[in-house]
This record gives C-alpha cells, sequence and structure tokens, in this order.
C-alpha cells in the first residue's frame, strides 16, 4: 500500500515556532520556525517512508464556515511577529524543495485534507496527517487514515483517539459540537465539559439523537444547558464538519514525494539564514550528483545446480560477495530457510530457491547442493546486513557455519552516525534516494516467503544482496579508518560472540514460575480488594483515565499535574501523594506487581513451556542504542527489576543445568574508574588504586570522618548521579532532601573534586565544539548543539557526558566479551548473558574456580588504564543466587 503524508500547513508551522520561539541567526533574522520545519524535512525520508506528500494551506480570506456563523474565528489574537516573518520563507521554500502546496478559495486546509483523504482512500492509499488540529481526528481510519504527531513521533489512531477524547473518530465531531474549540469561536453547549460530553454521546450517540433524547438526559443540570444551547450546539456541528467535496484527481501525481534530499535544492537558503547544524547534517544525507540518476540491478533466477555452480565456483577468496537468506519467520530457532541471495558486483544479483512451496512451483536447488554454495561463498569476503541472522538460520538449517571475513553494513552505518537508522530500506533511501520493494507487497498476510512465486522471489530477494553491496562501497568510502578498524576488530567478532550467546539461552524452572504467577496473582487481587475499599468504589485499575478521576475528583486529593487528556497518574505524581493517604502505597505496589505479572512471569513462563529443553532465547541488539550498550529483547533480559523482592525472586527461576552452576562476573564501579582515568583526578586515581571504598572516600571529603559512614549512601548517589548529568533536583528526589540542600553537596563535591568538574565540563565543550563525543576506543555519537533549542542543550549535555562514560564502559565489556568467548568458552562452559556490566556464564561444577579466576584475570587486565579495573565474581544455582 503506498502511503500519502499530508502536511496540515500552518498549524505545523505555528507548532515548529513556539517549540523553538527564541532562534536567530547572526543577523537577529528568527530561525525558530524554519529551523524545525527544515530538520522536519531531513528526517521524513529516513523515518517515514512516503510515496506522496502534500502541504495543505487555508485560503486567503472568508469561506463558507463565515457565511453560517460571522463569528467564525473572530477572536484569534495576532500572530507574533517573529512568526509572521519567518512564515512566507517557510512557504516559499516548500516549492523550491520540490513539494507541493495546495489551496482552494473558500475552503480551508481541514477540507483539503479532507478531499485528499477521499481520493486516496477510493486509491486504496494510506494517509498520515501531520496535525494538531481536533477536527482532523474525524478522519481517522484504521488501516487507512493515521494523525501524526510529529513531536512525540507518534501515530494516532481509533485506539489513541479514544485515549485522548474518550470518543472514537465518528464522534469526534459530536463531541466538539458539545465542548466547543475557543480558538476558532465554535461555541459548543456552554457549561458542559469533556467529560459530560463523553457520557452523552456514550448515552445517545450523535448531536441530533442526544435532542432527540432530552427527556432520557437524567442529570437536571445538563438538560437545562442543553436547552439553552440547542441552536449552538447544531451551528457548532456544520462549524466543524470537514466539506471533502474538492476535487483533486487531476492535481495528485504532482504531489509525488521528490527523489533527491529536498534540502539539497535550497542549499543557499539555509546559509542565507545561517542554518548550520543542518548543513552540517547534510553531509551525512545522500548527496544525489544528478537527479536523474537511477539503480538498477538484472535479478538473475539461479533455480538449477548447472547455473548455481557456474557462478559459485567461479568465486576466488578475495572476491566480495554479498549474502542474504529468506526464510519462513524471525525466530532462528524456528525458522526455515526458503532460499538465499548474492551479489559479486552492483549490475546484478542473483537469487536462489530452495524451499518454495505451492501448486505449479518451478525446478529448485537441492538442499545439500544450497549447502555447498553456501560454504563456497563464505570462503570469500563475505558482506551482510545483519548478518548475525543470517549466519543463524545457516547455522540452523545445515547445522555448520564457518565464515573467515565478513562485514556487516548494518554496524557500519550505525557507526558512522548511531542516531539514525540502520536499517536495510532506510540506509537505501538515505544513501540512493532508493525505494526498496517492501516485504508486504510480496509476501501476502498471514504468509511466509515459501509462497512466493519464484520470478517475484527472485526480484525481491536479490534486491537485498545488490543494495547490502552498494551499501558496503558507500559505508567503506564514508568512514574513517579508526571507525573501520574498529569494525574488523571488534564490532564483527562480536557478532559471533553474541550469536553464540543467543543459541545457548538460558534455562528456566517452570514449576517455580508457575508457583509465581499463582502467588502474584493472588498478591494482586488481595491489593485490588484493598485499594477499592480504601477508595470506596471499584474501577478499572489499569486505566489512568479512571485513576484520576478516582483520586481526584471522588477522593478531591490535591491535583499535581494534569496533560492534555486529564489527570496524570504517572509514578512521579503518585509519589508526591505518598502523604496524603494510604491508598497511594497500595496502588504503586500494584502497578509492580501487574508489570511484573505481565512484562515477566507470564510471558518468559510460556516461553520456557513452549521450549523442548526449557531454555528461553534472547536477541541482542548490537545497534540498538546509541551509547553502545547492548540491548536485548524477545524477551527482554536486561530489564528484569533488582531493586525489589519479586523483581530478585523473577530472577531466581532461571537456573542452570543439572551438574552446572552460575558464575557471575560484574565490573566494579566501572562509569566511576573511567571518570577517574579520563579526569586524572588524584584523590580518585588514589582511591582506586589503594582498593579503598570510593563512596565511603567521598563521604569523607564532603562530610568529614564523623559523619563519613553515615553519609555513604549520599555519596554514592553523588557520584553516580553526576556522571548521568543529575541536578540538585533530581538528587533532592532521590535523597528526599529539599533542593537547596542537594544544590549545597553538588556544589561541595565540586569543590572537593575541582579536577572532576573540569573534565565534566570539557567533554560538553568538546562536544560543542566538534558537533559529537567519542568514546574509549572512538566511536561517536553526534549533537546538533547549533540548533539545539533551550530545552535541548542540558539534554545533549548530559547525554555528551554519559555517552562518553556508558559508551567507554560497553566498549570494555564487548572487549572482554570477545576475549572470554574466544580463549575460556566451550562445551562446559558457556556465555549465556550481558546485563550491561555484568555477564553471566554456565560452567560445568568442577571447573567453576578455574574458569572464574581465567575470567576475572581477563576483565580486570583488558585496557590500561590509568586506573586498575576491578570486578566481583558470584557463584550460584540460579541467577538471583549471584547478587
Amino acid at each position: 500500500m503506498k502511503t500519502l503524508t499530508i502536511i496540515d500547513t500552518f498549524g505545523f508551522f505555528f507548532r515548529n515556532f513556539y517549540a523553538l520561539p527564541n532562534l536567530r541567526n547572526k543577523d537577529g533574522f528568527p530561525t525558530g520556525l524554519i529551523t524545525g520545519f527544515a530538520n522536519f524535512i531531513y528526517t521524513l525520508r529516513e523515518e517515514h517512508e512516503t510515496d506522496y506528500i502534500l502541504f495543505a494551506l487555508d485560503a486567503k480570506g472568508k469561506n463558507f464556515r463565515h457565511e453560517i456563523d460571522p463569528n467564525y474565528k473572530a477572536n484569534r489574537s495576532p500572530a507574533p511577529e517573529d512568526l509572521k516573518t519567518q512564515l512566507p520563507v517557510a512557504i516559499s521554500w516548500i516549492d523550491k524543495m520540490g513539494f507541493k502546496a495546495f489551496s482552494q478559495e473558500g475552503y480551508e486546509a481541514d477540507d483539503v485534507i479532507a478531499a485528499a483523504v477521499r481520493f486516496a482512500k477510493k486509491h486504496d492509499i494510506k494517509v498520515r496527517i501531520v496535525s494538531h488540529d481536533k477536527d482532523l481526528y474525524q478522519l481517522i481510519e484504521d488501516g487507512s487514515v493515521v494523525i501524526y504527531d510529529p513531536m512525540k513521533k507518534q501515530e494516532i489512531d481509533r485506539e489513541k483517539c479514544f485515549e485522548k477524547f474518550g470518543v472514537y473518530p465518528e464522534h469526534v465531531g459530536d463531541y466538539l459540537s458539545i465542548v466547543g474549540d475557543s480558538a476558532d469561536n465554535v461555541p459548543g453547549v456552554k457549561g458542559i465539559g469533556a467529560k459530560g460530553a463523553k457520557k452523552l454521546i456514550d448515552d445517545f450517540g450523535d448531536v441530533a439523537n442526544i435532542y432527540k433524547n432530552l427527556d432520557n438526559v437524567l442529570n437536571p443540570r445538563t438538560k437545562k444547558l442543553l436547552e439553552e444551547s440547542h441552536d449552538n450546539a447544531f451551528l457548532s456541528k456544520e462549524l466543524v464538519k470537514l466539506d471533502d467535496s474538492l476535487d483533486i484527481s487531476d492535481k495528485f501525481e504532482s504531489f509525488h514525494f521528490p527523489l533527491n534530499q529536498p534540502l539539497e535544492n535550497i542549499v543557499d537558503e539555509l546559509e542565507k539564514y545561517d542554518l548550520k547544524g543542518i548543513l552540517s547534517r547534510l553531509k551525512y544525507a545522500p548527496k544525489v550528483e544528478e537527479k536523474k540518476e537511477t539503480h538498477t540491478f538484472e535479478p538473475i533466477l539461479l533455480d538449477n545446480n548447472e547455473k548455481l555452480f557456474s557462478v559459485v565456483e567461479r568465486l576466488s577468496k578475495e572476491d566480495i560477495v554479498a549474502f542474504d537468506t529468506e526464510t519462513t519467520g524471525l525466530d532462528v530457532r524456528s525458522a526455515s530457510i526458503v532460499g538465499f541471495s548474492f551479489a559479486t558486483d552492483t549490475s546484478k544479483a542473483y537469487y536462489v530457491p530452495i524451499a518454495h512451496n505451492y501448486l505449479g512451483v518451478g525446478d529448485q536447488v537441492s538442499f545439500e547442493d544450497a549447502k555447498k554454495a553456501i560454504e563456497k561463498i563464505f570462503t570469500c569476503k563475505v558482506v551482510g546486513q545483519n548478518l548475525k541472522y543470517d549466519f543463524a538460520i545457516v547455522k540452523q538449517n545445515f547445522q555448520s557455519l564457518h565464515v573467515e571475513y565478513f562485514v556487516d553494513t548494518m554496524v557500519l552505518a550505525w557507526l558512522l552516525n548511531p542516531e539514525l537508522s540502520a536499517g536495510l530500506d532506510s540506509l537505501a533511501k538515505r544513501f540512493f534516494s532508493y525505494e526498496m520493494v517492501k516485504f508486504k507487497d510480496v509476501v501476502p498476510k498471514g504468509q511466509n516467503f515459501s509462497v512466493v512465486d519464484l520470478e517475484d522471489a527472485c526480484k525481491y530477494a536479490s534486491e537485498d544482496a545488490w543494495m547490502t553491496l552498494k551499501l558496503y562501497e558507500k559505508l567503506i568510502e564514508k568512514l574513517d579508518p579508526n571507525l573501520l578498524t574498529l569494525a574488523k576488530n571488534i564490532e564483527f567478532p562480536f557478532i559471533m560472540t553474541l550469536l553464540d550467546m543467543e543459541e545457548e539461552g538460558i534455562k528456566v524452572d517452570i514449576e517455580y514460575f508457575c508457583h509465581l504467577e499463582l502467588k502474584t496473582n493472588s498478591a494482586i487481587e488481595e491489593l485490588k480488594i484493598d485499594i477499592f475499599k480504601m477508595c470506596e468504589m471499584e474501577f478499572n485499575l489499569n486505566s489512568p483515565k479512571q485513576l484520576g478521576a478516582v483520586l481526584f475528583e471522588h477522593m478531591q486529593l490535591p491535583v499535581v499535574k494534569k496533560t492534555k487528556t486529564g489527570y496524570s497518574t504517572d509514578e512521579s505524581v503518585l509519589t508526591k501523594l505518598l502523604d496524603e493517604h494510604e491508598v497511594i502505597s497500595k496502588i504503586l505496589e500494584y502497578r509492580e506487581l501487574h508489570k511484573l505479572q505481565s512484562t515477566y512471569i507470564k510471558p518468559l513462563l510460556k516461553l520456557g513451556e513452549d521450549s523442548v529443553n526449557n531454555r528461553i532465547h534472547t536477541s541482542f541488539l548490537q545497534t540498538g542504542t546509541a551509547t553502545g550498550r547492548l540491548s536485548s529483547k524477545d524477551p527482554n533480559l536486561q530489564n528484569i527489576p533488582t531493586r525489589t523482592k519479586l523483581g530478585r525472586e523473577v530472577r531466581n527461576g532461571f537456573i542452570a543445568d543439572e551438574g552446572y552452576s552460575f558464575v557471575g562476573i560484574d565490573y566494579s564501579q566501572i562509569e566511576l574508574r573511567l571518570l577517574a582515568h579520563y579526569s586524572e583526578d588524584a584523590d580518585l586515581l588514589n582511591a582506586f588504586n589503594n582498593d579503598l571504598d570510593i563512596h565511603r572516600q567521598t563521604a569523607l571529603k564532603l562530610f568529614g570522618e564523623e559523619e563519613a559512614d553515615k553519609k555513604r549512601g549520599v555519596a554514592k548517589s553523588i557520584n553516580f548521579g553526576l556522571l548521568y548529568g543529575m541536578g540538585a533536583r533530581k538528587l533532592a528526589q532521590t535523597l528526599g532532601i529539599s533542593q537547596a540542600e542537594a544544590k549545597g553537596y553538588i556544589e561541595n563535591y565540586f569543590k572537593s573534586f575541582a579536577t572532576v568538574k573540569s573534565y565534566l565540563e570539557s567533554i560538553s565543550d568538546k562536544a560543542k565544539e566538534d558537533g559529537y563525543v567519542e568514546t574509549l576506543l572512538g566511536r561517536k555519537r553526534y549533537f546538533d548543539f547549533e540548533n539545539a533549542n533551550g530545552m535541548q542543550v542540558p539534554m545533549y549535555e548530559r547525554e555528551a557526558v554519559n555517552t562518553r562514560f556508558q559508551g567507554s564502559a560497553a566498549d570494555l565489556i564487548k572487549l572482554s566479551m570477545n576475549k572470554i568467548q574466544n580463549e575460556l568458552c566451550d562445551e562446559n562452559s558457556k556465555m549465556l548473558l550481558q546485563i550491561h556490566d555484568e555477564l553471566i556464564f554456565e560452567v560445568k561444577d568442577e571447573l567453576v574456580e578455574y574458569f572464574a579466576q581465567k575470567a576475572k584475570k581477563i576483565m580486570k587486565d583488558i585496557y590500561d588504564l590509568k586506573v586498575k579495573l576491578d570486578v566481583s565474581v558470584c557463584i550460584g544455582k540460579n541467577w538471583g543466587e549471584l547478587k
């Protein structure tokens, strides 16, 4: 299905202006609006694939709504001068960038959008409307029309519409007819707000039916208000109604999304208004030399042994071969290989079908010959996109995997800029303005690749190998030699380390988790009874809206924070209310239990039961974070809580095999040691190199000998907090003290550790100067300080500091994992998990002590820092015993 993106232009510009209101160039010209616009266009192709784009504009002068009500939009305040100054510039850019803006005399942008939606739905085109206009929520239709919030980067469908207003899209017009809209001077029914409107719609449906059933409205006040505003209600219904009668069919083809990066067409304008940040970012965007540049290749089907080996046998060890697999699914432990593709140059690519299965399927290559061909390809220099998956498929299906030299383009793209998407489709757009064939357009819904016609499969699959080879050539050219060396020596070997870990998995105790589930269910039900009794009513505890109404309307607790959708009941709000009522602690406890039950206990139990040997296999994402830390999914085993009793009980359910034990090895205070290494602070170096308690030493400097032991916990919070940019407010919340006291602690710390303060400041200063920060091994993370607003600057400063230490710690743990995997791991000693600074192994009981000492030495000696590294070792029969 193709996609049309519609920009509610003026509304979009207004939001950008108020998001970045104070930006100016060196000449004093305001640039907040145009900066936000340029940033949106820069990310549009990467983050929101679209085939068509339309900028909808309000026509000048009055429209039919003014004829219905002369007061329509009569009370709007004049736009700020800085906004009016930028609007003509931004609107002129639309055409200059190659886009199409459209307006029609007598109509608003909303009507243009409604007409475009009608046309798109008729032609099976999905619509994404970039807008915050409440009226446009009427157009939402699951599967075909969504509203997109560019600030939150979130698509709003029927359910999210309901979360926002309490009604579904088909009743948004009725809802607005009752509550009105002060911005547009839509009167509504005076005195009835959102809650009352929702109830009326729930009870009676639309406005017309509400008035037909006035005698059935039980609340006398509501009934009276409806009677008094009868005319206004129906007037409002007409004002918010969208007119989709415009015919745009002859204009639609002009809405095609430009092939090149649109900002390339206005470089002179970007320079004129001094938008240095976006100009800097464009060096990572595709530089299309000629707008008419095309990228084509010949897909070739190798559907018998003669064709296959006539190509494969010509390959030598020096050849670079892009390789990709096609399978029946994404789970490598259950997926079967259907075929594979490869490419040796960018003029053609090959597809080898193995197991397509449909009536009338043509010739295919045998499983045995496919294995031989892959083994031959793997003697070459193999290039792939997310090779960990392809290697796992080969190993799972052919029970063997031997490859000497390989390069992963996903890892290379991530090293080039870890903030941007490293997916194949995104990279093809980013570097070549090329639209890849979509999986959903080839494989029928609910089916897998084995049912795809061989010719279609060849075009789709060979394109992946061809594009991967093109990306390899582009990325090798773009990456500096240091990052290429880092990729070769650390990141690529790390792929194999992760592959082995994922294949091994970790065992869960089924009986234990069944008992834990029953125990948690019982605790949850008891909590619900207590909470309902304290609140004197029953309600849906998992609904923030219902909970908010109970706490702040029914129980009259003080309102801490309100959002656009009602009362906030997030954790920070409830924590502030702990002293207001005893029910709050019960609600927080309920939420924790419910989250553990739904996120960990039930899913882990099911995964364990579905596995033949009760072992579950997480997937580690090597390119999932900007700092370099690993992330984990399906299931996420890195986020199981450790501070709560039940969280620790969940870990008790992970057990070692019979005759084996778990060995947990954890880097001790690694980020603080890196702080000592980088800052060269004499007191920190002395503390670590002489095995002193760093937190007590800090407390000693801050509070003196008499208070040092008592204040060690405070010092610990400060030590770690500063590495994550913790300010006085957050420290005050953490320690339960006043903000002024917390501020004093931080100031005292920096007086005592003056070297640390100057070093932390130097990280931010250097990041602002260079536009990036580097980790210990030279990985880079980029920050657009030049175009950052007042809120973004301190956030970027915190992230720059965090990346230096967290990213460098990630470097060290990767080095250790690779070395341990190569030197110590075998059939008796397996690496199972990495939880950031901690590694977990499963080792034969008689080898536990020997293995632990060897692994400990590797981790302590892995890198020569100005401070010595230290690790702690724990041994146990379940994961919970390791802490």
